[in-house]
Order: structure tokens, then C-alpha cells, then sequence
């Protein structure tokens, strides 16, 4: 823990530490810690001009390609129109000289008015509002300091944010869970108000003060109907339990093991610790540092957010031993808070978590537009990395491709033996249509007025010398006729590849370990490819070739490891693109892409993009190590994600399209 694994990416800017509602859930104002009442009511020009001024350091030091700023209270209207015009102003001109900026803001709403909308609408700040649900669920908590209802003048600023001129910065709806509040009455409450996405949260509570049973229960029952309704807007809490499941990024502090990349900035701008924290103890958030006197790598280098980045090795054993920790994640921080011991224990809602994860995992996934694959295989896959499952399912429909080939060329020429061997050894049978090479084979002979018809009397024969890939069976094969596939001349088996092979697995178990399970069940066959006389890398796949990585022998591990994942992830896209149009076939239009000289057909930069989300990943994961490789990281995440955006930013994808390119952008998302 001597070394922040991952700077920040998200920070809160406290602008008024002061609220026109008194909320008794209120974590800053009726929790444990008060340090709010010593604090300046707004935060001043200055302060905001230091706190723009470090964040730009800290995104230029890290080579950061954007940032998030989120203006937090208190409640940030009290800052009036034009004190608000010159702070995003200010942080506009510094932050965005050095990288791109993504302002948002929460805010009760009951402030919201034209004069305001129009401020953020030229800035272009996403706003999202907190309300509990319908008047008496929203009143129970939600009200003004003489006990009056604040419910209608908050939904008169949603109203705004739902008219066409505001609609662009109506980023969603915040709720604060009741169990004495109806659930459906909550959910149908908040879903009348069209936003964008809806927020529910835990109230915040400590072993100290621990919470009521019920929370699964109250929040299954929203899922079924939110389900049942077809998902009618995300929802972060469940499309982050069906994320992390999948493999995917959390989206949410409050569950998963993603490094904390969030920091706060007080009114008088002090460096702080998530405001959850200030339910544990007075003090609790503090660092003792302030953006005058110190960067955002002196918070980074503090313990406690050290702790924040510390992923499994800082939870509990109990947590480290329970089936939905890298769902869970121990929970918000704050929340695993116990007198005597700190953080060292489970979340408070220990068992309401654990209750909601296993309910949603046990629940089919809901249908969406995707095609042929089951959805979470889909989103699996979409993620980047893809799960044992889904890779077997993968090669479960590239088999039943090659039957139905291998059947065309038994009706037009002739059985010559294989409807015996289907008949007499399904299993058998299988093996031999599963091998990568028939298919190149099976299009071969449909397209060739001389087919070789020789090769059903050996189909079940095993080309190559066998070796093993992380304890899977893999073949060296340097044999079989229909190898050159891959537009680069093949080469003999005459290195050493079992024991490169080797060394490589342990690289990719460091390195990209997410990608470990999905090479193991679909990687069956390496063809060396001859190396380029620059002495340059070569590698490449083949669509009618599923399994099978050709590449140039090279003795160094780390590299090798980068082939072996990046054209595994075109075998999966070649695959996935077998069953279902991610592309609009009509399209004819080519983007540029930065790996390339070349502007790409849009298949093809979606191939390229998908293959690059791996290789960032394993530069990503190396510069955490080592951060003298970050420029390295940067470069692909860059050109990655400046595809991913040219890809959503046009009409050339289909509905699953979409859907995929999506999920590869929350990923990136998820990353520093």
C-alpha cells in the first residue's frame, strides 16, 4: 500500500456546506460529525480557483483524459445564479486546459428555477435531484426546518429539468430508501418523474447504529417490477449487481472491490474522505490537508485512502470468504464502522446485501434486443473480458456453425463416413466438427469447383504437438492443411512453445487476470506464424477459424501474453459477430482510429476497439505497478475510447450493437 493504485478520477466540491431543508437522514447534518458548522456557509472564488487548480495538476500528472466535478452541500443553489456562473466558469477554464471535464451537481431541486437551469444548461452541468418518492414517502424525511412539505417544489424543479430546453442536464433521480415507505408506490412515484436513471440508496448506518432488517426484501420487490415493467431506465443498484456479476465495472462506491478514485473539497477547502464517512465519528472524513498547501497526491498518499484503493486485502476475512464479495465488496466503508475494531468487519446491511445479490443472481436475466445469446453471455462478453461461461457458449454455437457447414458438404458430395461416426459416437463427433480448422475447410470445399473431399476420412485426426494453456489442453500445430488462414505465411513448431506458453500464463494471471478464465475454455489451437523481418510482432485470427491464435514465436513472456489476449478478443467478437449484427450491414462509412494510419470500415473499428480494451487493461494493470508505464496505458485507453465514442456517436450500429459498444464504454468508464 505504498503506492495509490489509481488517481483520481472524481471530485466532489462541496460549495455550500449550508441546506434549506432539514433532512433527519441527513449524513452531513445529523450524523456523527459536525465539523460543517465550522465552515464557511459558501465556498469563496478563491477556494474554487485552488481546488480547479489542483485538479488540473493532478489530471496532467496522470496523464488523466478527464475528470468529474460534482457540486455537493449543503445544498449548491444556495450559491444564487451568478455565484454559480463565475465558479463553473473558473473550473471550466482551468480544468479543461488540461483534460475534458464532466460537471455535474446534486441538489434537492427545490432552488431549481429557469435562472438556474439556464447557468447549468450553458455548462452543460448534469443535475440530479434527491426525492424519496411520492409526498408522504418523500415528507417523511425530506421537509423544512417548520415541518413543511418540500415535495411539490422539488417536483416543480424536476418539471424543469423534463421540458425540452432542460431535458440534456436531467441527469436522474436520487432516493433514500424507507422501509416504512411502499416500494412500489416509490418506484412508480420516481418512474413518473421520466428521469434519465434512478439512484436507491441505503440510509447510512454503522454497527454502532446498525439498520433494520428488510432492505432486500423492499428493494426485490422493486426489482421484479422494474423487471416486469422492461427496465424502463437504469437503475444503478441493479445494473451494478448484474454488472459485477458479469465481470463488468460497479458504476456505485457501494458495492464491488473498484478502487476508490473519489475525493471531497470542503468550503474552505480542506481535502476529505467521502461524506459517508461522516456518519461514523466527528473528525472521521478528515485529512488534515487543504488544496492551498497540498496536491491531490498528498491525499492519495494518506492511509486512509490508501485503505479506499486496498480492494479485497483491506475487508474482512468474513467478507473475504462469503460467494458475493467481489459483488458486494464489503459495502460502502462507512457502513462496516464498529467501535473498538473501525472497518474490519462486514457492512452493517451484511445480510440484506447478500440477500438482494443472490436474489438477483438467481433471477433470468431480462430480455433485451441482443440477438441469439442469452443476456448475460451478451453483457459478459460486452464487458471485455467474457466468462468461462460465456466463452463455452461461444464455442457451443461456433460448433453448431461448423455442423451445419460440415452438413452442406455431406448433402452436396457425400457422407464418406462422418454420418457413422455421428451415429456411433455423438461425443466423438463433436471433438472432431470442434476443431478450429474445419470450418476453414468446410467454406473451402463449398467454394471450390474441386473439393478435397479426402479430409472427412481424417477429420477426427488431432493436428500438432499438444501443450497446455493454464492446465487446457492446447496444440502446437504447425500440420494441418487448412492452417493458412490468416494472411501471413505459417511456420514449423520448432520453438520452444510449451515452456513460452508458460511463462506467458503466469504474465496474463498478473496481468489481466479477468481474461484468464475465457482463454482457458476457448483457446485450443496456436499456428506459428513466421515473425517479421523488422523484428516486429505478428499475431492474427481468422473467422473461420474460432479457438485458433496465429502467432510469431517471441520468448518474452509479457508479450506474449498481450498476443495471446488481444487476438483471443477477436476470435470472441468473430464469434459473436457469426450470431448477431452489431452493424448496420448497409454501412459503408469508415472512421480513423489511432492505431491505424487508415480510417476502418465500422466493423472492423469495432473489432479493433474491442482488442484494445484488452490490451489497456493489461497496461493499465503494469502501470499500477510501475507508474513509468503509464504513458503506455494512456495511449491505448485513449485511442479505445475515442473509438468506443465514434462508434455511439453515429447511426451505424444496430439496437445490440449499441448494447455491446455500450458496455465496452462503462468499462472504460470505470478506469483512471
Amino acid at each position: 500500500m505504498s503506492q495509490p493504485w489509481r488517481p483520481l478520477r472524481h471530485f466532489v466540491l462541496k460549495v455550500a456546506s449550508r441546506c434549506d431543508l432539514a433532512c433527519d437522514h441527513c449524513y452531513v447534518y445529523e450524523h456523527a460529525d459536525q465539523s460543517w458548522r465550522a465552515r464557511p456557509a459558501l465556498m469563496s472564488a478563491e477556494t474554487v480557483r485552488a481546488a480547479a487548480s489542483r485538479i488540473a495538476e493532478h489530471a496532467a500528472a496522470h496523464g488523466l483524459s478527464s475528470v468529474s466535478v460534482i457540486l455537493h452541500g449543503g445544498e449548491p443553489l444556495l450559491l444564487g445564479p451568478a455565484r454559480l456562473r463565475s465558479h463553473l466558469a473558473s473550473l471550466t477554464a482551468t480544468v479543461t486546459a488540461v483534460c475534458g471535464l464532466d460537471l455535474r451537481m446534486q441538489t434537492n431541486g427545490v432552488r431549481l428555477d429557469a435562472a438556474h437551469a439556464s447557468v447549468l444548461l450553458s455548462f452543460g452541468v448534469k443535475v440530479g435531484v434527491s426525492l424519496d418518492g411520492d409526498r408522504s414517502s418523500n415528507d417523511r424525511h425530506r421537509i423544512f426546518r417548520n415541518g413543511a412539505s418540500s415535495h411539490q417544489r422539488t417536483l416543480g424543479g424536476v418539471g424543469l429539468l423534463r421540458s425540452d430546453r432542460y431535458r440534456p442536464i436531467y441527469a436522474g433521480l436520487l432516493c433514500t430508501i424507507d422501509l416504512a415507505n411502499d416500494p412500489i408506490d416509490v418506484y412508480e412515484a420516481l418512474i413518473a418523474q421520466e428521469p434519465p436513471r434512478i439512484d436507491l440508496l441505503l440510509p447510512h448506518a454503522t454497527w454502532e447504529h446498525p439498520p433494520a432488517p428488510g432492505y432486500a426484501a423492499w428493494l426485490l420487490a422493486v426489482h421484479d417490477r422494474w423487471v416486469a415493467d422492461g427496465r424502463p431506465v437504469p437503475i444503478r443498484l441493479f445494473d451494478s449487481v448484474r454488472s459485477l456479476a458479469l465481470g463488468g465495472p460497479s458504476g456505485t462506491e457501494a458495492l464491488g472491490i473498484d478502487a476508490g478514485d473519489l475525493v471531497v473539497i470542503e468550503t474552505d477547502g480542506s481535502w476529505e474522505e467521502p461524506d459517508s464517512m461522516k456518519t461514523t465519528w466527528d473528525g472521521a472524513a478528515a485529512t488534515g490537508l487543504d488544496v492551498f498547501g497540498h496536491s491531490a497526491d498528498e491525499v492519495l498518499a494518506q492511509p486512509a485512502m490508501r485503505r479506499r484503493q486496498g480492494g479485497l486485502a483491506v475487508l474482512s476475512a468474513t467478507c473475504r470468504a462469503c460467494e458475493v464479495v467481489r459483488q458486494c465488496g464489503g459495502g460502502l466503508t462507512a457502513h462496516r464502522y464498529r467501535p473498538g475494531n473501525g472497518f474490519d468487519n462486514p457492512s452493517a446491511y451484511c445480510d440484506d446485501l447478500k440477500e438482494l445479490i443472490i436474489g438477483i443472481n438467481s433471477r433470468p436475466a431480462p430480455p433485451s434486443e441482443i440477438g441469439s445469446l442469452p443476456p448475460e453471455v451478451f453483457d459478459s462478453l460486452a464487458y471485455g473480458a467474457g466468462s468461462a461461461a460465456a466463452v463455452g457458449a461461444l464455442a457451443a454455437e461456433e460448433l453448431a456453425i461448423n455442423r451445419a457447414l460440415v452438413g452442406e458438404v455431406i448433402a452436396r458430395f457425400g457422407g464418406r463416413g462422418l454420418p457413422e461416426l455421428e451415429s456411433s459416437s455423438l461425443a466423438a463427433f463433436n471433438t472432431a466438427l470442434g476443431q478450429p480448422y474445419v470450418r476453414a475447410w468446410a467454406v473451402r470445399c463449398l467454394q471450390d469447383p474441386e473439393p478435397d473431399l479426402h479430409r472427412m476420412d481424417d477429420i477426427s485426426e488431432i493436428y500438432g504437438r499438444k501443450t497446455s494453456l493454464g492446465g487446457a489442453a492446447v496444440m502446437i500445430d504447425d500440420v494441418d492443411p487448412y492452417r493458412d488462414v490468416y494472411g501471413f505465411p505459417v511456420a514449423a513448431a520448432d520453438s520452444p512453445w510449451e515452456a513460452a506458453l508458460a511463462a506467458a500464463w503466469e504474465v496474463v494471471l498478473t496481468d489481466a487476470p479477468e481474461y484468464a478464465a475465457g482463454l482457458r475454455a476457448g483457446v485450443r489451437t496456436i499456428t506459428p506464424l513466421m515473425p517479421p523481418a523488422d523484428g516486429t510482432r505478428r499475431s492474427a485470427t481468422s473467422r473461420d477459424a474460432f479457438g485458433a491464435l496465429g502467432i510469431a514465436f517471441t520468448p518474452d513472456p509479457e508479450d506474449l501474453a498481450v498476443l495471446l489476449v488481444h487476438e483471443f478478443q477477436h476470435s470472441k467478437m468473430g464469434a459473436v459477430l457469426d450470431l448477431i449484427d452489431l452493424v448496420d450491414p448497409s454501412c459503408d462509412a469508415v472512421l480513423p482510429v489511432g492505431w491505424r494510419p487508415d480510417p476502418r470500415p465500422i466493423e472492423l473499428v469495432l473489432q479493433g476497439a474491442y482488442a484494445h480494451l484488452a490490451i489497456a487493461d493489461i497496461w493499465r494493470r503494469r502501470s499500477e505497478r510501475d507508474p513509468a508505464l503509464r504513458p503506455r496505458y494512456v495511449m491505448y485507453r485513449e485511442w479505445t475510447a475515442a473509438a468506443v465514442a465514434a462508434l455511439l456517436d453515429g447511426e451505424w450500429l444496430t439496437p445490440a450493437g449499441r448494447h455491446f459498444t455500450g458496455r465496452m464504454a462503462e468499462t472504460l468508464d470505470g478506469w483512471a
